[in-house]
């Protein structure tokens, strides 16, 4: 399947469940009431992030298989297969482990839930705990499936998950009313069943069966190693895109935040479209990388003028319109305050939807400790200088630290990209002669 249809059926898989969301979030607010939808966007997030148990073992399985079928053998693809899943479903079951333990202090005190739902909270946590297994192992199943560009079935299933993601709870609240155990329940009865066709789609490429990790120590450090800086990125970047508004909040008071977040939560959208291109480019590098280095960097060079191109003429459009487009949207106050924002926010998001295809060449050759290393120490920098610029420059100080830090990250990711292309071209020379 060519990197266009993938990169079509990724904005699909990605898209597509906010639709049912724009009509179910209102119905279950009005059906359950604020406090216990709140504890279900918890617990939506607590599946979310609980999904990192996978510890990047998912991403790791993509890189792995995708070079192993270009230039491995059948048993070594199989292998290697088998191997990460058993490593994934370890992990997730020490996830839900951890859940399951923290269940009843989250219920009772850490999430300061009323003492009439503090009981419904607990079970609920426990029930969700069930489900953290199934998600990561199901990471590392689409991960496989991603190796091998199967994409299309990949975003169904991923439709499919969204879809019941919003709808299922939906469902129980129409059949058996606003009771939160069966709305968590019906989430992890979906990600049951999205795990078993994954199962099956898996099955059409390979058998399973249980190989212990000890047994090859060398494969299994691999596929750890690249998942734990894996990890270490994905736990760091969420925070530097999300904790700002949280300093906003404790300098200059909480009642400016909305004009910060709104337009941030918007134009932070656009970065679908490149994060679309980036996972069906990724299986694409890592199998090009280990076989034709020049074909590789011709296809990163042809990703990152595509992006480039159609991203500067989205964010050009959202920062001149953003005055007419904040008042139309959200009244003519409320554009006052916030319209500049928009457009300088619309700069640094260009900037971070090119940096996505140096950071994806760089995971593809399996350097995801430069990436990792690269958000660390941005993330020791950049708080650092937020908390500055918020106190003498407010939110437009707020907007334009941020800004830099993505064309820093930009510029760095393509340092590290340059770096690897290169150096596999030296090794291609050496080989050589």
């Amino acid at each position: 399947m060519s990197l266009r249809k993938n990169t079509l059926w990724n904005l699909l898989g990605s898209g597509a469940p906010f639709l049912l969301g724009a009509i179910t979030i209102p119905f279950l607010l009005n059906r359950a009431g604020v406090e216990v939808f709140g504890i279900l966007t918890l617990v939506w997030v607590l599946i979310g992030y609980f999904s990192l148990f996978d510890f990047g073992l998912g991403r790791a399985l993509t890189q792995t298989v995708a070079k192993k079928l270009a230039g491995g053998t059948v048993d070594e693809v199989s292998r290697i297969i088998n191997l990460g899943l058993v490593m994934v479903l370890v992990a997730g079951l020490a996830g839900g482990a951890l859940l399951a333990i923290t269940a009843i202090p989250l219920g009772t005190t850490w999430l300061s839930v009323s003492a009439v739902l503090q009981h419904d909270v607990v079970v609920s946590l426990f029930i969700a705990s069930i489900g953290i297994p199934f998600t990561t192992l199901t990471s590392g199943l689409r991960g496989v499936l991603e190796a091998y560009e199967e994409f299309g079935k990949v975003n169904v299933l991923r439709v499919f998950l969204g879809l019941a993601n919003f709808g299922m709870p939906a469902i129980t609240v129409l059949l058996w009313g606003p009771v939160l155990q069966w709305m968590v329940a019906s989430l992890v009865l979906a990600r049951f069943v999205i795990l078993l066709a994954h199962v099956f789609l898996v099955h059409q490429k390979t058998h399973f069966f249980w190989i212990y990790p000890k047994s090859h120590p060398e494969e299994a450090k691999g596929l750890i190693t690249f998942g734990s800086w894996m990890t270490l990125s994905n736990l760091i970047s969420p925070l530097m895109v999300t904790a700002d508004r949280f300093v906003i909040s404790s300098v200059v008071g909480a009642s400016l935040v909305a004009y910060y977040t709104v337009p941030f939560e918007v134009l932070i959208r656009f970065l679908i479209l490149p994060a679309a291109l980036t996972a069906a480019l990724f299986p694409k590098l890592s199998a090009l990388i280990a076989v034709d280095v020049i074909g590789a960097e011709k296809l990163f060079r042809k990703s990152v003028l595509l992006v480039a191109s159609v991203m500067l003429v989205i964010c050009s459009v959202a920062s001149m319109g953003s005055l007419w487009g904040m008042t139309l949207w959200l009244g003519q106050d409320f554009a006052r305050h916030s319209w500049q924002l928009a457009s300088i926010l619309a700069v640094g998001v260009l900037f971070n939807s090119i940096a996505q295809i140096p950071h994806a060449a760089v995971q593809a050759a399996g350097n995801v400790k430069g990436t990792a290393i690269v958000h660390l120490v941005e993330f020791c920098i950049y708080f650092p200088f937020l908390f500055v610029f918020v106190r003498y420059f407010g939110l437009v100080g707020a907007v334009l630290i941020w800004v830099m830090r993505a064309f820093v990250d930009m510029s760095l990711m393509f340092i590290l990209a340059h770096n690897v292309f290169s150096g596999k071209k030296r090794g291609v020379v050496c080989a050589v002669k």
